[in-house]
């Protein structure tokens, strides 16, 4: 074996606090399985601006209690570079049900406190958006959530909030992880908790501050409609998360009496026993929902993710069955509706540039304003907090990803004030005999039916670069559409079909916007680690009077599939 590959497996495990992952290390030294420790000990698992995400293992590449503490003393050291009263205004942590989550908080809570840094530490498990209100309900400079979100069960995560309430964006994300690389090379210290109690650097945030976050969703401007909730029916699922107790009391507080929750995922679990894979989009999660919904005939199949920043909805159809709606179709619901009902100073939305274009153009007939970000729901906070005035509030900003921001007591997506916002929706609809699908119709024959895909193309490793190669020659037709305009984002310009050129106000990103003739659109993302693109299309096709919902989407589904097949085999193989 490599003699500095074991020089450094050593090391780690001299300094892993974690007899499991101590045992498992020891086991592929002695066995001598230098492939699997090349792979631990390649580098070290990347801080971004998602924070830390991985598999948790023994080693550097890998989600453990060592990576935890180092982490922690990289943020805390870059905090207390940052944020001159970081000791006093503190740091907010809590966690998932995953099985590591709660060690990986309190070793969180252990460096921080070991440096001075007063914490604050949920005493139980908590949705993400409670950290995100944790921290400016606080005043805090900072919050730390341990969640693998959506994840499979063999994941664990590390996510920072800022003191304003919003995930970290660039540079945070670098300077942070500048700190945690040199920290890495430092013993870390530890302070007991009882310890760190006594001394006062721990506060326990107990029932009172998840008390705190019910009654601000109670208080909420935009979750006053309070139009015959009686009439709502919904059934449920947390998805062996940790939505269900705060789910259930808020929906009871906004007056939602008939909420069935499915008993077999209420609880949380990190072996997601029932699931394949713990995300409402994959196939076969919102089954066991569905199925409760059909029971009592319910309106909605409602879902949270397991740490409740995501919302998802399957609506009942005419026919009886249950149809899954998109995060654009939500998002379009929610935008139209908060829009209609917010104060002459709340006209501020935003969505990401691969979200649909529908918002835009229903925000634009309202007279309000919709602004477009980078993917990332870091974005639409930040961006939003920075471009709202006292005069134009941000009222509301989504990702198609079935991510929501309602109103902005949590400036971070919040699956759980969305459940109590779409059931009000949904309520006031039924006041009038409406459904969702009838809402939804008079958006699309307003503004044009709106279908959205992702694609992701797998490319050979001989591929040239799909973003070098199309800018070279930036086409002017795709799939036998004239190209409009062409915005490229790592340039910051907007190229029109004669020529004339404009700024565009984003940050670089190597993205491409092909804006099409027709109101059809394609965007390229290619991949910065491995030969593959993203594409996300999206067509609009306009309802005729006799158009019913399903011939409009077959219709609009029949050219985006043609479309699909026209614009991939233009790109080189």
């Amino acid at each position: 074996m490599d003699t500095q590959l074991k020089l450094r497996a050593k090391h780690w495990l001299d300094n892993d606090p974690d007899p499991s992952t101590r045992q498992e290390l020891q086991v592929l030294i002695d066995t001598g399985n230098e492939e699997e420790l090349q792979q631990r000990f390649l580098g070290r698992l990347a801080f971004g601006t998602a924070g830390l995400r991985g598999v948790v293992k023994a080693g550097p590449m890998g989600m453990n209690r060592l990576v935890v503490q180092q982490t922690s003393s990289g943020l805390g050291a870059y905090l207390k570079q940052q944020v001159s009263d970081v000791d006093t205004r503190g740091v907010v942590i809590g966690y998932d049900g995953r099985h590591d989550s709660k060690q990986f908080a309190h070793d969180a809570a252990g460096v921080l406190t070991s440096m001075g840094i007063k914490v604050y530490l949920t005493y139980k498990v908590a949705p993400t958006p409670l950290v995100a209100f944790g921290v400016t309900h606080l005043n805090a400079a900072a919050g730390i959530v341990v969640t693998a979100s959506h994840n499979p069960p063999q994941y664990n995560g590390y996510k920072v909030y800022w003191g304003n309430g919003a995930q970290i964006i660039p540079p945070q994300d670098s300077g942070i992880a500048a700190c945690i690389d040199r920290a890495a090379t430092e013993s870390i210290n530890l302070m007991d908790l009882e310890t760190a109690k006594a001394n006062d650097k721990l506060i326990m945030l107990e029932d009172d501050f998840y008390q705190s976050y019910r009654q601000g969703i109670k208080a909420a401007s935009v979750l006053q409609n309070h139009t015959q909730p009686e009439l709502v029916s919904l059934s449920y699922t947390a998805m062996h998360g940790v939505g269900a107790e705060m789910a259930e009391t808020v929906l009871a507080d906004a007056g939602v009496t008939q909420v069935y929750s499915v008993a077999a995922q209420r609880e949380p679990d990190g072996d997601f026993p029932t699931v394949n894979f713990p995300n409402p989009e994959e196939k076969g999660a919102m089954d066991l929902v569905i199925a409760e919904a059909q029971k009592h005939g319910a309106m909605l199949a409602c879902a949270n993710d397991p740490d409740a920043d995501r919302f998802a909805v399957a609506v009942r159809t005419k026919a009886g069955d249950y149809l899954m709606l998109t995060g654009d179709q939500v998002g379009v619901l929610f935008g139209h509706y908060l829009m209609t009902h917010a104060a002459k100073n709340q006209r501020l939305t935003c969505t990401t540039i691969v979200s649909s274009s529908l918002l835009s153009k229903v925000a634009a007939s309202m007279d309000a304003t919709c602004l477009t970000t980078l993917t990332g729901f870091k974005w639409l906070t930040n961006v939003g907090m920075a471009e709202q005035t006292e005069d134009n509030q941000c009222v509301f900003a989504y990702e198609e990803a079935l991510g929501y921001m309602v109103g902005s007591m949590v400036w971070d997506k919040d699956g759980l004030s969305a459940l109590v916002a779409f059931a009000q929706l949904t309520a006031e609809l039924a006041s009038q005999g409406k459904t969702v699908w009838d809402r939804l119709e008079d958006i699309y024959r307003e503004h044009g039916f709106h279908l959205n895909a992702q694609v992701s193309i797998a490319l050979k490793p001989t591929t040239p670069n799909i973003g070098a190669y199309l800018r070279k020659k930036l086409p002017s037709v795709i799939a036998a559409k004239q190209v409009m305009s062409t915005d490229d984002i790592s340039s910051g310009l907007r190229t029109f079909q004669d020529g004339t050129i404009e700024a565009i106000d984003l940050p670089a990103s190597d993205v491409l916007i092909f804006k099409l003739e027709g109101g059809s659109r394609v965007i390229v993302r290619p991949s910065g680690t491995e030969p593959k693109i993203k594409c996300y299309y999206e067509v609009v096709v306009n309802m005729a009077s006799d158009d019913s919902l399903d011939s409009v989407q077959a219709r609009a589904q029949a050219e985006m599939d043609d479309f699909i097949s026209a614009h991939q085999a233009s790109l080189p193989q």
